[in-house]
């Protein structure tokens, strides 16, 4: 472990990324709805409101399309603006500006035009939230050329993929999952500048079964190895990171070894990320599978409101193992 990390949290480390990047370059300002506020969109906006003030956190009106619209002009006029929308909900209210603008600007223009704009959400998943402020809608956002999606899923990727957006010369989304085991939990993190590359990361190596996760996923993956291990059944556990571009080659050269796939993603089961990976695994490494690849992710239903139906939504270990052992039994 270097001496440079230290313990932090993903929040911490969302934080200490935004503030690292108006240090390194002057051009980068943070704007949203709510941006200044006094909790500073969770804690993670705190450090730069205290080091650069409102000329460089700046709160707007509630006009998704209309502010998405302005940073865009920024991005093109050379600054790195880093748009934040606190529910990616919301974000379906920007999707012209976002991508009949930022996504094609750089293929309409030939090349002339860069839109280096970031723009950071958030997945909230919290019993009440319910239908217009709990979803997972990534899978959205990746379908188009020219903009790229990532989620990361531990302290140490936040910083780097943050990072990497910011000082990327095209437009990126950044998804972080407020969902606590996730925002919370701490790791070890470098106090150096570093970028987190465009691939997936071999999070537990395996030999039985691979598992891409996407996002918290990866928590609910680790914990079903515990009990899977038990069995004597270890699965290799990928973290995909980013969903735009999806490392396929990593994916594949788990399932080669593996013979068995299984996608666990927080979105919806339908025209998801997860039925891009099983297709992408489908036409490249169809003769190394044992069994028919299987998917876990939410039902075709609007997320519920209800405390009580909310555990039952989303993805759990508890699915993960049950999922595991039925292939393994194939």
């Amino acid at each position: 472990m270097s001496r440079n990390c230290r313990l932090i949290t993903y929040k911490e480390a969302s934080a200490e990324a935004l503030l690292m990047a108006m240090e390194k370059d002057e051009k980068v300002f943070l704007i949203g709805e709510g941006a200044d506020n006094i909790n500073g969109v969770g804690g993670q906006v705190l450090p730069a409101i205290r080091k650069f003030g409102p000329s460089r956190v700046i709160d707007t009106p509630l006009s998704e399309n209309g502010l998405t619209g302005f940073v865009v002009g920024a991005a093109l006029d050379g600054m790195r603006p880093v748009l934040i929308h606190q529910r990616d909900d919301f974000m379906l209210l920007a999707m012209d500006q976002m991508m009949n603008q930022a996504a094609t600007l750089r293929y309409a223009s030939g090349g002339r035009h860069r839109v280096p704009l970031t723009i950071l959400s958030f997945v909230a998943r919290r019993p009440g939230e319910g239908v217009t402020h709990s979803h997972s809608i990534q899978s959205i956002f990746a379908h188009f050329p020219g903009i790229k999606v990532g989620m990361p899923a531990s302290a140490e990727d936040v910083k780097g993929m943050l990072l990497a957006a910011i000082f990327d010369d095209d437009p990126v989304i950044i998804l972080e999952h407020r969902h606590n085991p996730l925002y919370e939990q701490a790791g070890q993190v470098s106090e150096k500048y570093y970028e987190t590359p465009l691939t997936a990361k071999i999070a537990r190596k395996g030999k039985h079964l691979t598992i891409v996760t996407v996002s918290i996923a990866l928590l609910d993956a680790i914990k079903a190895r515990d009990g899977l291990a038990r069995l004597g059944i270890f699965p290799e556990i990928i973290d995909l990171r980013w969903l735009r571009p999806i490392d396929i080659e990593t994916i594949v050269k788990s399932v080669e070894k593996t013979g068995r796939l299984l996608v666990v993603d927080t979105g919806w089961k339908s025209c998801s990320i997860s039925s891009e990976i099983v297709a992408l695994v489908a036409e490249r490494a169809y003769g190394f599978l044992r069994c028919s690849p299987r998917r876990i992710a939410l039902p075709d239903a609007p997320c519920p409101a209800s405390q009580y139906l909310e555990p039952y939504y989303h993805p759990n270990p508890e699915m993960i193992v049950q999922t595991v052992e039925e292939m393994m039994k194939k």
